[in-house]
């Protein structure tokens, strides 16, 4: 029988530790994100780089407005990853315009300033349109407000969470902006999943398809969490290096574990799809468990071309450093790509983020 009813729950890393309480996005200025290139432009091509920061504005309606302000065809302009509607962002847009020149790069500037409520912070030119993905990660600055307790005790408690999530990490959870309002994403992804209902718009029914992915996702995670398998390896995990990026099959947990301990490698967790590396034995086992509660199949990923893909299952918090604000306490931070601040936060705060205002979801 498929699948009517949606978990939203999620276990903590650090369950076992009180949190802050508090809420987030008191204002635009205490939720700063600042989008770590994955390069830097040559200074030479057709494209017009433009790094911008914004405020109140999707990714999506800056891509528009651009493309009306210099005449270019819809998806001409490019950008590397969405970002926060309610927030402070800073990232950078692709316009393939053309031959350029110096004067047309500060022309660029100030047509973009006069038009467009953001702040310009600089132009280049390169040979390539940027590309979803086309990033390292996110740069974090929040600020959490109205904590439930003084601030000398939640800096305590933020202290000893933070040096957990440190030694273990942090389930690489899809936050409640990915998911929808009460889930109505995921609802709608399998409806289109199931063909209950058509959207003509090719780049929402990808989302909303994939929104469903990510929530099947954190069934994996939190159940593999609930089960005390998320500090160590399981035997069939498809891992991932972190410096590298490269995956392989775990066949000799022993072995692989004092890796995993030290920080060079992560399981990977399953974004479902007809051609996804499937993970073997215990971890096979795991992922088949959950696959099998929906009654969703490969079948149905087939006919709607989804091929699936692994998702790192480990975040890591290395530069983490957490500060006194005079409203809160500030976190500061950096993710990879794909990856959910929120999903962070939330283990500070032990408390439901799935009300938080809607954003752009962030793609992989």
């Amino acid at each position: 029988m498929l699948e009517s009813n949606i978990d939203l729950s999620l276990p903590y890393s650090s369950t076992d530790l009180p949190g802050i309480g508090g809420q987030l996005r008191a204002s635009a200025d205490h939720f700063v994100v600042e989008e770590l290139p994955l390069y830097e432009p040559q200074d030479a091509g057709q494209h017009l780089f433009v790094n911008l920061t914004k405020v109140g504005l999707t990714t999506k309606e800056v891509q528009r407005q651009l493309e009306r302000l210099f005449g270019l065809r819809q998806g001409t302009v490019g950008f590397a990853g969405m970002k926060d509607k309610h927030a402070r962002t800073t990232q950078t847009f692709s316009l393939d315009v053309g031959a350029q020149s110096a004067t047309l790069l500060d022309e660029a500037a100030q047509r973009i300033r006069e038009a467009l409520p953001v702040t310009v912070n600089w132009v280049r030119s390169h040979k390539n349109k940027l590309q979803l993905g086309h990033l390292l990660g996110n740069h974090f600055q929040i600020t959490v407000t109205d904590l439930t307790v003084d601030n000398t005790e939640a800096l305590q408690r933020a202290a000893t969470i933070a040096s957990h999530l440190k030694q273990y990490g942090v389930p690489n959870y899809f936050g409640p902006q990915r998911l929808g309002l009460e889930g109505n994403n995921i609802h709608r992804g399998l409806e289109l999943l199931l063909g209950q209902k058509k959207v003509h718009d090719g780049w929402l029914r990808r989302f909303l398809i994939s929104c469903y992915q990510s929530y099947l996702c954190n069934r994996y995670l939190a159940r593999r969490t609930e089960r005390g398998a998320f500090e160590h390896l399981l035997a069939g995990d498809v891992a991932k290096k972190y410096a590298t990026g490269g995956m392989f099959d775990v066949s000799d947990v022993v072995a692989e574990q004092p890796r995993y301990i030290a920080q060079e490698i992560s399981f990977t967790a399953p974004m479902y799809g007809s051609k996804m590396w499937p993970a073997q034995a215990a971890a096979g086992e795991l992922e088949s468990e959950i696959l099998n509660e929906t009654g969703i199949t490969l079948e149905h990923w087939r006919k709607v071309r989804v091929e699936g893909t692994r998702r790192l299952g480990r975040l890591l918090l290395p530069n983490l450093q957490i500060q006194p604000a005079p409203d809160g306490l500030c976190f500061e931070f950096s993710l990879p790509k794909g990856a959910f601040a929120t999903t962070v936060l939330r283990e500070f705060m032990k408390v439901d983020l799935s009300s938080s205002p809607d954003i752009d979801g962030q793609e992989d």
